[in-house]
């Protein structure tokens, strides 16, 4: 299918898909919403498979890359589910190195999420992306089933399930001990949930589109927080304002980046929600936020 853009489709009906990605409305809603803007051949269940996500469109690192080492392993989560498993990438010819724990969205451990693993483990990191549906079965192949059985899953188990992930990570013998989180949608949530839990535990943290904690809980984040946003999704954007306050007042490093005209989802290369500048420029913050603050060399007396 020939790759369509967001500026291919009203604002109005990206909102609508929006909704429907986030369990707002069914997908019965989005097509009757939908009905209104099919015209010239395309119906309302075309404009849907067109705004769905095309995995192919998201390798941008080949599982058998030569570079890297791919495995899928399960952790023990006694305070979660029992155990959650996940894709563990690393350099193929690595000794210590730094970790980051990688968060999907709404959907499950989707092929979009393993591949910026092996994108981190290019940059040379251990990446993990653990999949918070393990305890329904894992993933389940198809977005629509993974968003279904979202909303089954017991979730303050499953943030527990991401905390174990993060623990096991950073206790890694080839770990340096340093680890960072990054996550989409959903997973962006996650990411700043898991400031809040982890303290000083977490060394630095990239939410993009992210849900963020009240100022009672952003005080106690010592992890450096750079959040990435879409300047036309408001539902999360608006809160970046009242985050970035109490961030200050409780003096943690941090910045925010803000995409003007992108959509919710922009980084994600598999839907037309895709920006390709936004989604390098972001990726660059996150990479350089990462090199910064968890591989920093000791500091030697001279």
């Amino acid at each position: 299918m020939e790759r369509k853009r967001a500026s291919d489709f009203p604002q109005e009906l990206l909102d609508l898909f929006d909704g429907y990605v986030h369990g707002g409305i069914s997908r019965r809603q989005f097509l009757d919403g939908a009905q209104k803007f099919a015209a010239a051949g395309v119906t309302a269940a075309a404009l849907f498979q067109m705004l769905k996500p095309n995995y192919a469109w998201a390798i941008q690192v080949p599982p058998d890359d030569k570079r890297i080492k791919a495995e899928y392993v399960t952790v023990p989560s006694p305070q979660g589910n029992g155990s959650i498993k996940g894709y563990l990438v690393r350099p193929a010819n690595a000794t210590k190195l730094p970790a980051v724990l990688v968060i999907h969205e709404n959907r499950g451990l989707n092929p979009y999420i393993e591949d910026v693993a092996r994108r981190l483990a290019v940059a040379n990191f251990i990446a993990f992306a653990p999949d918070g549906l393990t305890s329904l079965g894992g993933y389940p192949g198809d977005d629509e089933k993974g968003g279904a059985l979202f909303t089954q899953v017991d979730r303050s188990k499953m943030t527990e399930d991401f905390l174990a992930a993060a623990m096991w990570l950073k206790s890694r013998p080839d770990c340096t001990g340093k680890l960072g989180a990054v996550g989409f949608c959903f997973g962006g949530g996650v990411v700043n949930q898991l400031a809040v839990r982890m303290g000083s535990d977490l060394d630095a943290a990239v939410p993009f589109y992210g849900t963020q904690p009240g100022a009672a809980d952003a005080a106690k984040i010592k992890a450096p927080i750079n959040a990435q946003y879409a300047e036309l999704d408001t539902r999360i954007t608006g809160g970046w304002q009242a985050f970035d306050s109490a961030l200050t007042e409780a003096h943690v490093t941090h910045e925010g980046h803000i995409y003007k005209g992108t959509n919710h989802g922009f980084h994600n290369d598999t839907t037309p929600r895709y920006d390709e500048a936004a989604a390098k420029e972001a990726w660059q913050h996150t990479l350089d936020w990462f090199n910064k603050y968890l591989r920093t060399e000791p500091k030697t007396s001279g």
